[in-house]
């Protein structure tokens, strides 16, 4: 896929009852890069051989014609036998083309680090297989299928297929328990980890930029190798597909706050396995906050957050904080109903607009609170030659509230995560046996 402007693609969507909704497949198509050309909806139970009824993809095959459109896009499943059967039904050349191939799509030109390519890989080698044990079915019955969406047969990718999948989970495996490693030395350092969780376009990148937004991280690029000065905040779908890490200072914490890559409806079992290694900052988290679009209909909120709490209560073990942002589109009285129908799924939210600024300082005030608790301390350092980098140490990793220099000893004030009162603790000591 080119993804070039000129590129036209058909929408199709069927539905067992209700009107087709197509606002989102349109989206997505665009994010892939698309023009689309036109859509052909249709509300019947699915046709086992070709989804929609053969009248409406005669339809379809008409408007690809009419609109000299590469692709048509499917907002629904389509399993290989069905795209097959499509492929037979529409003009040559004509890729057929399912939701989740679409998705795809889009999480492959977005993939910027080794991890999300990998798990882009990992995504389309699990779409692909039961299309190869399709294509080897098709085969054995003398149907060589050579046609968009299955590809040439080939009898030994069945087996390639299951050997890079394999080989893939091993290296995200590596990778995980290297960041793993590199969460635990940050708190270690005296940082929470925030992590900023909810669907697609909801405005996480958005926030993030405004919450960091007078930091310069490039101080902490050693420190923090994964630390991206950069965190798209654009209209669209799928703008953050890796994690991106940036820290915010509140007045008594040192905090690091990471976008996540958002979640989306109707996502098969296959696809949110690959990406399940990206929602370890999530799972692994201090704090969630679960931001949700506040100038959606109330029916898609509360569908989203159920979702989303389905999703991070598998593993999650940290409050979760529900941020109602774009708010600025939102009515006060919309926005108060909305709030009150939602409060079983969003106990007491807090309303932002990331974009204008709005409710922030009462955001933070509230991440301060959420946050675990800090143990208060008092120090008590002998004077040697190292007394001021234990000084310099409790300043980098606590809230200090007071110094007390004195001719023979240095008294520190400071609240900071038990860990680290217990690692001031030996350095103490350390200092009391050299002097």
């Amino acid at each position: 896929m080119t993804g070039d402007i000129t590129d036209r693609a058909v929408v199709a969507k069927r539905v067992d009852d209700g009107d087709p909704e197509t606002a989102e497949i349109r989206e997505l198509v665009r994010a892939a890069g698309y023009e689309v050309a036109g859509e052909v909806t249709q509300t019947r139970t699915a046709d086992p051989a070709l989804q929609l009824g053969e009248g409406k993809v005669a339809e379809v095959a008409a408007l690809v014609e009419q609109t000299d459109a590469d692709r048509v896009v499917f907002d629904n499943r389509l399993g290989p036998y069905q795209t097959f059967n499509l492929g037979q039904e529409l003009p040559d050349g004509t890729e057929v083309v399912d939701r989740f191939r679409l998705i795809l799509d889009i999480f492959g030109q977005r993939a910027h680090t080794r991890k999300a390519q990998l798990q882009v890989e990992l995504a389309e080698l699990r779409y692909e297989l039961p299309r190869a044990e399709a294509k080897t079915s098709l085969a054995k019955r003398d149907e060589r299928p050579g046609f968009m969406g299955l590809g040439e047969y080939d009898e030994s990718r069945e087996q390639d297929i299951k050997a890079q999948i394999s080989r893939i989970r091993d290296e995200l495996e590596k990778i995980e328990k290297t960041e793993a490693q590199r969460r635990e030395t940050r708190r270690e350092s005296g940082f929470d980890l925030v992590a900023l969780a909810g669907y697609t376009n909801a405005g996480k990148s958005t926030l993030l930029r405004r919450l960091a937004e007078d930091v310069d991280v490039d101080e902490n690029e050693d420190r923090h190798p994964d630390l991206d000065t950069i965190a798209e905040s654009q209209d669209r779908l799928f703008t953050t597909l890796g994690t991106t890490t940036r820290r915010m200072e509140l007045e008594r914490r040192n905090v690091l706050l990471t976008d996540t890559v958002g979640f989306i409806s109707d996502l098969p079992h296959w696809l949110v396995e690959s990406f399940k290694s990206t929602l370890e900052s999530v799972y692994q988290a201090d704090l969630v906050l679960l931001v949700v679009d506040a100038s959606e209909p109330l029916d898609d909120i509360r569908e989203k957050l159920a979702t989303s709490h389905d999703t991070l209560y598998e593993r999650n073990e940290a409050p979760i904080v529900t941020v109602f942002n774009k708010v600025d589109r939102v009515a006060d009285d919309e926005l108060a109903e909305k709030m009150e129908a939602l409060a079983a799924l969003a106990p007491n939210p807090v309303a932002v607009s990331g974009l204008e600024g709005i409710n922030l300082g009462e955001l933070r005030e509230r991440i301060d609170d959420e946050l675990p608790a800090r143990e208060r301390e008092r120090l008590v350092l002998p004077m040697t030659e190292d007394t001021m980098s234990v000084v310099s140490w409790v300043h980098d990793h606590a809230y200090v509230r007071d110094v007390d220099y004195g001719d023979e000893q240095v008294v520190i004030d400071f609240e900071a995560r038990p860990t680290i009162v217990e690692r001031s603790h030996a350095k103490a000591s350390e200092l009391v046996a050299e002097a």
